[in-house]
């Protein structure tokens, strides 16, 4: 089982960047597929961003292409999130996850608890 913490959340104008990081406990967190999922007020959790276990692969939203990169760094057990050109509708809770086969828009077996990200017009 691997334990999930983000930080990096904050306050943030319109235009302005952002980097998420996701520590994860354990010795095996090479082995897990990683991602981060948003949920805004009122809205239902979605998808933003995975990455296989070795960091070759990376899947995105749309809505987030161009913007936001996810990267890993395996040694130091953390999975990252930058954030470039952030907008208003950006803002949400922003949740770390993880499984040991694949992270998708409908699948991950281990959360964070989330970190806040607001954007300002």
């Amino acid at each position: 089982q691997v334990q999930l913490v983000e930080s990096g959340g904050g306050l943030v104008q319109a235009g302005g960047s952002l980097r998420l990081s996701c520590a994860a406990s354990g010795r095996t967190f090479s082995s897990y597929a990683m991602g981060w999922f948003r949920q805004a007020p009122g809205k239902e959790r979605e998808f933003v961003a995975a990455i296989n276990w070795s960091g070759a692969s990376t899947y995105y939203a749309d809505f987030v292409k161009g913007r936001f990169t996810i990267s890993r760094d395996n040694a130091k057990n953390t999975v990252y999130l930058q954030m470039t050109s952030l907008k208003p509708e950006d803002t949400a809770v922003y949740y770390c996850a993880a499984d040991r086969v694949v992270v998708t828009a409908t699948r991950a077996n281990y959360w964070g608890q989330g970190t806040q990200v607001t954007v300002s017009s």
